[in-house]
């Protein structure tokens, strides 16, 4: 049995199971309504069975292959539900009458066994159980927990991918396990055959998850919903193996939610994005918290026209008109990364265009090699993740010093943002690229968020977040926040932290390369003003490193609060974050300044130079993985 959760602590849980399923794929299908500040429409959601249920089977190829002309016999009798024609051009608000949603006050109609159908609603669960459910003959049924709060959910399916014209390409090499269980099986089969697809054929994989995202449902699953989760299982379904391994979900967002801020812009217009909520993204979409849960994602956003939808994907997003003032945004993501690295921000943004001293910047940094890369080029194409199309192994990504960039801001910044911003994002990305190589990732896009933005920048994939705090402070404290969020691109996402409570692996890497990246941006310094300056901030940072130590708990000071249990998981993968929803954790910076300073001494006692050099065949080594400090350190030093 789970440990029971509790909600009201300042601990922030996780409740998937994710060593039971894991989400390999999300596709969401989005609509953006201003005047009801709600985000509403369908998820589909592709897993692979855990590590913990994973098992083989001796059936051969040719088996599934019949099977599949079989079972296209059997599907005139086998009912299907709201079939989707066009999962990227169709809004879904039509569905939403047809499925009643009950509140805390209405009737409970859950059966004897404490099931729920798709017409209701449960509230009050906080704990993941046991990950299954006692039937009528004493059997369990296997539980999917999902992370889940502040949303409404409407209905949920299973998602007939065997349907789709085309698809018997992913059957030949399949096979089955149970030939009572054919068509449940050959589905089954079919997305394990997509999701593991070799990276080279990464447009081909992202072509057919849509394909699959738009067939038709083939029967509705039960559901329940608790102040920290989603719970969704089949009737008779008792293992993962045989779970559908691709669910839709049919939901819409609350004006309340805390993954997404509703607000207005310095200019007076609406706009929407994530504000890095303590409770991640489970407020915008059902999904697996945990950063073990790396996926990739596809997402088509519909709009009001005079919007612009930013995301973190790694497409440059062209607007596509469906109707008479109504915009479709799609992006997507190749490289698989935690749930909470997914960004949003629609708003009226203006595009800040280059200027031709820019552009002449770019032109003539963007493709070198430095010299201090010559010596680790031998494991350049050695990669430790997952199979995916990395930058590391592209030879043309490896020469880029300088990735494609643009800079949004409201109308009224636009001019702040020409003449103390974009000059400077070329000169720090070169300076990371100098100091660290290959950039993770191929495009970048800043926005100048609203005035309700708590921190002084955010980063995420693709994009970064800044505050219009740093605009009137000049070049310095631009720049510095700049190289701190650019240098996020290595460490806290490329680079994760296994385990949320380590989260100065993340800052204190940005805290250190700022000063770095930012020395290296200023060419005009000599190297004894250079020296001056990161003494002086280190100085400073001393001193409020010094304030908050004695002014705040002893038990939020420490960089790792699980200590020996820092990384451990429950048997189902459900975890908590150690002061998660802690409300004076957000304005302290114990981890960033401890971090910092513990990387600066390393630096001064093996030579920055040295150091700099197992920084970058660490990034080599490790990108595209998450790691836990021990591991940070044997990495660094052996």
């Amino acid at each position: 049995m789970e440990t029971q959760l509790d909600p009201m602590k300042d601990d922030l849980p996780l409740m998937a199971n994710t060593s039971y399923m894991l989400v390999k794929h999300y596709i969401l299908d989005l609509d953006v309504d201003f005047k009801s500040k709600v985000i509403e429409g369908v998820i589909v959601l592709f897993f692979e069975t855990g590590s913990r249920y994973r098992k083989t089977s001796s059936t051969g190829k040719d088996d599934c292959q019949s099977q599949f002309d079989e079972t296209c016999k059997m599907r005139a009798s086998e009912p299907c539900h709201i079939p989707v024609t066009n999962v990227s051009a169709c809004s879904f608000k039509t569905e939403y009458n047809d499925f009643a949603v009950c509140g805390k006050g209405e009737e409970d109609t859950s059966d004897k066994n404490g099931n729920y159908s798709n017409e209701e609603q449960a509230s009050g669960i906080s704990s993941s159980k046991d990950c299954c459910d006692i039937e009528n003959h004493g059997n369990k049924d296997f539980l999917l927990v999902l992370d889940c709060c502040d949303l409404s959910v409407l209905k949920v399916e299973e998602v007939d991918v065997a349907a789709v014209s085309g698809i018997e390409k992913f059957t030949r090499s399949a096979k089955l396990t149970d030939v009572s269980k054919e068509l449940e099986n050959l589905r089954n089969q079919i997305i394990h055959e997509l999701v593991t697809l070799p990276a080279d054929r990464w447009k081909e994989q992202l072509y057919y998850f849509t394909r699959c995202s738009q067939a038709p449902g083939c029967g509705e699953l039960l559901f329940t919903t608790g102040t920290w989760s989603l719970e969704i299982k089949k009737s008779g379904i008792q293992t993962p193996t045989d779970f559908p391994h691709a669910i839709r979900i049919w939901y819409k967002t609350k004006p309340e939610g805390r993954s997404v801020t509703w607000t207005t812009d310095q200019s007076g217009r609406p706009c929407v994005y994530t504000m890095g909520s303590p409770i991640n993204n489970r407020a915008l979409f059902p999904c697996q918290e945990p950063p073990v849960a790396l996926s990739t994602w596809q997402a088509s956003v519909r709009t009001a026209a005079g919007f612009v939808v930013l995301m973190s994907g790694e497409n440059s997003a062209e607007p596509v008109q469906l109707q008479e003032g109504i915009l479709s945004w799609y992006y997507y993501v190749t490289m698989p990364m935690p749930a909470s690295t997914f960004t949003i921000a629609v708003g009226c943004w203006q595009e800040v265009k280059k200027q031709s001293f820019t552009a002449a910047i770019q032109t003539n940094t963007e493709f070198s090699l430095p010299s201090s890369q010559a010596s680790f080029r031998w494991h350049e194409e050695i990669c430790g993740h997952v199979e995916y199309p990395c930058r590391f192994q592209n030879p043309a990504a490896r020469l880029q010093a300088v990735i494609p960039y643009r800079v949004f801001a409201p109308w009224c910044l636009m001019e702040h943002c020409k003449e103390r911003l974009l000059h400077l994002i070329p000169q720090c990305l070169s300076a990371a690229y100098t100091t660290l190589g290959t950039h993770p990732f191929s495009r970048l896009d800043v926005l100048i968020v609203p005035s309700n933005f708590s921190s002084l920048g955010m980063a995420s994939p693709h994009i970064i977040f800044l505050s219009q705090s740093v605009l009137p402070g000049g070049s310095h404290l631009c720049g510095t926040r700049l190289c701190h969020e650019i240098a996020h691109a290595w460490f806290g996402l490329a680079i994760g932290a296994r385990d949320w409570t380590e989260e100065w692996i993340s800052e204190g890497f940005a805290t250190f390369l700022e000063d770095i990246f930012w020395a290296r941006a200023q060419q005009q310094l000599s190297h004894h003003e250079v020296k001056g300056q990161q003494e002086l901030k280190a100085l400073l940072r001393w001193r409020r490193l010094r304030d908050e130590v004695q002014n705040s708990e002893e038990e939020l000071q420490v960089l790792r609060p699980k200590k020996e249990s820092t990384g451990e998981l429950s048997e189902s993968g459900a975890s908590v974050v150690k002061h998660g929803l802690k409300a004076e954790k957000i304005f302290m910076q114990v981890h960033y300044l401890k971090g910092y300073f513990l990387l600066r001494s390393l630096a001064r006692t093996i030579g920055e130079a040295s150091y700099l050099a197992s920084l970058r065949k660490f990034v080599h080594k490790f990108h595209g993985q998450l790691v836990l400090s021990q591991v940070l350190f044997l990495g660094l030093f052996l």
